[in-house]
């Protein structure tokens, strides 16, 4: 199809996709063994949509973006399989030069504490400035003004004066909007956050939320959000991935999703919301841990801790199927319901 579009057989229409990631899995080498972070994680991203990928600490989200450009230390880190589609380029085979002429030029990547991101020896302007620089051929003055557009694009105040600030000069909630502007420098065509608010007050937390809206509404670019928090991500994305133990158990819809969970670990980390249940009843929880991934998994990772588990469950993995229109979920109990009602 013309404009780069096609038909996409998961989702049964056309779509113009930015990113198509297929079976990608991380190990990292241990002296206790491999350590299975990202087990066949297969998962889209199409023009101007914004998708937020959630799950618990341990369950791969950071390590799969982190992975698709190369950014974890190699060893430990090894990437064993799949591809990372961008422009007609795989990601993960990229030689380190052309990972890095990809990397803030046409992927942004946010990071999630701003301080540790930030070099605290060169002032705002002179980092915001490098990669203008390095990717754009931008002269100095170039590239100093538009650095002053960036930080004025994301809110900060006087932004001609600030570019000679350092990094300690500002708070915690406008170093984050310098990171931002930072990603944004190149036009991207995708942006990975990866927890961006999670260091930051409720207060300030709102406020970068609320410009992430007002930029992509600017800008149209394709947004992956990575987050802990199924609150943050009901107020900005249009689709959902659910991660468990290295891969994904649901992706939907962002309101399908929350009106439909089907995997057991969505529906617990819903009921763990607080505002979904009566004022008198208590907060419930998820009992058991995240499995250890020393193993490449041969049954359902949430199985030891679902309530709706039967035999199956624990001597095999379960792939993820269509259950709906546009619902996924890796889970034998929704295979066999779909199984029946075909």
């Amino acid at each position: 199809m013309p404009g780069g579009q096609h038909r996409n057989s998961q989702w049964g229409r056309p779509i113009s996709q930015v990113l198509e990631v297929r079976d990608l899995k991380t190990i990292f080498h241990t002296q206790d063994g491999a350590v299975h972070a990202v087990n066949g994680v297969s998962f889209h991203v199409e023009e101007g949509e914004l998708l937020a990928v959630v799950g618990e600490s341990g369950s791969g989200k950071s390590v799969t973006m982190m992975s698709l450009l190369q950014l974890l230390p190699m060893p430990p880190a090894e990437v064993t399989a799949g591809t990372a589609m961008f422009q007609d380029r795989d990601l993960v085979r990229l030689s380190p030069n052309e990972i890095r002429d990809v990397r803030g030029a046409r992927i942004g990547f946010i990071f999630q504490d701003p301080m540790t991101s930030l070099n605290p020896v060169f002032t705002v302007g002179f980092q915001i400035m490098e990669p203008l620089r390095k990717h754009m051929g931008l002269s100095k003055a170039q590239a100093r003004k538009r650095a002053a557009e960036l930080l004025e694009l994301v809110g900060i105040p006087s932004a001609s004066d600030r570019l000679d600030d350092y990094p300690h000069q500002f708070s915690g909630g406008m170093r984050q909007r310098v990171m931002i502007a930072m990603a944004l420098s190149c036009d991207p065509k995708v942006l990975i956050a990866d927890e961006p608010t999670t260091a930051l007050d409720v207060t300030v937390q709102a406020q970068i939320l609320e410009l992430v809206r007002e930029l992509r509404q600017k800008l149209g670019m394709a947004i992956i959000w990575v987050t802990h928090d199924l609150g943050v991500a009901a107020g900005i994305a249009d689709r959902i991935m659910v991660m468990y133990g290295g891969q994904i158990v649901e992706q939907a819809p962002i309101a399908e999703l929350f009106d439909r969970p089907r995997h057991p670990y969505t529906q617990a980390l819903l009921e763990s919301l607080p505002g979904r249940h009566k004022i008198d009843e208590r907060l419930r929880s998820i009992s058991g841990q995240p499995p250890l991934l020393m193993a490449h998994p041969s049954s359902c990772p949430f199985a030891p801790r679902c309530r709706h588990k039967f035999d199956k469950c624990t001597t095999a993995n379960p792939p993820l199927v269509r259950v709906g229109g546009v619902h996924d979920v890796a889970c034998w109990l929704e295979s066999a319901t779909a199984e029946a009602a075909q």
